[in-house]
């Protein structure tokens, strides 16, 4: 008979994390290699097609059963895994709706001319001699001034990256560097709700928790833009001739003018103003619609046999816009709604297995197991960035990629000396930013979803979120930084 006696619950504001007596650390880790083998197999010897289309998403599954099997042999109840499934499909609700909001997004800012005026215009003041770091410092300004990675890739990411494909630069690098310069903004935003979960889990206050991040972010930020900034001077992209014949393609095709900025600029604006993401962005998919009927109405009779049927298709189907250029064609693209439902399903599928994992004690576990070997000051810097890291791929949520590791490392912080700023530090540099670097986890679905970017195509572009966690344990090896608890 199954019971949950052996279940106890550690809750953190809105958040828990369960342990589990009756789990070994061998059987949390069965669901983990049952999962990263079938991934593995499905990326290097499939193709990504080993189950179909969706073979991310039935391995996740598949893994969650694995997951389940062990809770069960564990004594934990079918309910209390349901029921933890259930509360991290809730947590990612919104997230979901933003995603079928930028979908809509996307095709309504295509049909109404602003994403090709952005283009328009971007390809006559950015050159590609300087892009890829202005693309790096442009995201990261968004970033700061919104407090959302997230929001600044819907925005001026996806501009970015069509204005850096038509130079002839690989979307790759572009995607690299928005979301480089976004993860900055959003780790030293103190509007980010990450950077104000991590002190509050390591029990430092938010200011401090800013100014110490600031010692291992700005160094690393200012490599990535040096990185970038070779990167641009080697990239071999078309000349000024080809610019010019993309200018009159995009002229050719729709009418440009810059009134059409006033929508992404309402769009920023009702952000500023701290309006929330789903009534922004869906004010900005009715003012694209409106615009699309002011200036591109000889192209919404061509797209379909009426304008109002044409945003419709934009909004929820797959449209393409023909140009005289094959470049732009395959640019001025969009999949809708629909276009993001292999994301949306990848989240849906992922938040089952992290759910179960968490249910069943597993994450808990293995996090348990990383902090028995933590001897020494670097071995506990090591051990969380592993943690967090591990969690990222794990739980699929960065979120519980801070609030675990921090619950369960922050009286070993205390026991060493050391100040929660250097765990709070260390939670951000290798949890927040890597969260990107998962292509199941929430994080990089989203933003490959939004780029149209896969995350095997960015990961090693964006330097600044895989060279986050290398930062802070070389200043953790060399005692760089690190303060310790001022004696009462």
């Amino acid at each position: 008979m199954q019971d949950d006696k052996n279940i106890s619950e550690i809750k953190i504001e809105d958040q828990k994390i369960i342990d589990n007596k009756e789990l070994n650390i061998w059987e949390a880790l069965i669901p983990v290699f049952i999962l990263m083998g079938m991934l593995a197999y499905n990326i290097f010897y499939a193709d990504g097609a080993w189950l179909g289309d969706y073979s991310n998403q039935y391995i996740l599954l598949l893994g969650g059963l694995v997951a389940a099997a062990v809770g069960l042999f564990n004594k934990v109840s079918v309910n209390r895994m349901v029921a933890e499934v259930i509360e991290n499909w809730k947590s990612v609700f919104v997230p979901i709706m933003i995603l079928f909001l930028v979908g809509a997004l996307a095709g309504t800012w295509l049909v109404s001319g602003i994403i090709p005026a952005m283009v328009y215009y971007g390809l006559q003041v950015l050159s590609p001699e300087i892009f890829l770091p202005a693309s790096v410092i442009i995201a990261a300004i968004i970033s700061i001034a919104t407090g959302s990675s997230w929001t600044t890739s819907a925005t001026v990411g996806i501009a970015l990256v069509g204005i850096g494909s038509a130079l002839g630069i690989p979307s790759g690098m572009i995607a690299g560097a928005v979301i480089s310069g976004a993860y900055f903004g959003d780790k030293m935003s103190p509007l980010s709700d990450t950077t104000n979960l991590a002190p509050a889990m390591a029990g430092t206050d938010l200011f401090t928790h800013i100014k110490y991040m600031a010692y291992t972010t700005v160094p690393t930020i200012i490599v990535t833009l040096i990185v970038f900034a070779v990167l641009s001077g080697t990239i071999d992209t078309t000349g000024s001739a080809d610019v010019s014949n993309l200018l009159v393609s995009i002229d050719n095709t729709f009418t440009i003018t810059p009134w059409l900025f006033l929508v992404p600029g309402a769009v920023i604006a009702m952000i500023l103003l701290k309006t929330k993401p789903l009534i922004a962005l869906g004010t900005g998919v009715l003012l694209a619609a409106v615009f699309a009927f002011i200036f591109q109405s000889d192209l919404l009779n061509i797209l379909s046999d009426t304008k109002f049927s044409s945003i419709l298709n934009a909004i929820w189907t797959d449209v393409q816009i023909t140009t005289d250029n094959d470049k732009l064609t395959e640019l001025f693209s969009s999949g809708g709604i629909l276009g993001m439902l292999w994301t949306i399903l990848l989240i849906i599928c992922a938040m089952v297995f992290g759910g179960i994992m968490d249910a069943i004690g597993a994450l808990a576990k293995i996090t348990k197991a990383l902090l028995s070997i933590a001897t020494s000051v670097f071995g506990l810097f090591a051990s969380t960035v592993v943690s967090c890291l591990g969690l990222n791929a794990i739980a699929s949520d960065q979120y519980l990629a801070l609030v675990i590791p921090g619950k369960m490392f922050k009286k070993a912080y205390e026991d060493k000396g050391l100040a929660p700023e250097n765990l709070s530090r260390t939670l951000e540099d290798s949890g927040t930013v890597t969260s990107v670097l998962i292509p199941w986890n929430t994080c990089g679905a989203y933003q490959s979803g939004v780029l149209g970017v896969g995350v095997g195509e960015y990961f090693v572009y964006a330097i600044f979120n895989w060279l986050s966690p290398f930062t802070t344990l070389l200043f953790a090896a060399f005692r760089i930084k690190i303060k310790q608890l001022v004696k009462k």
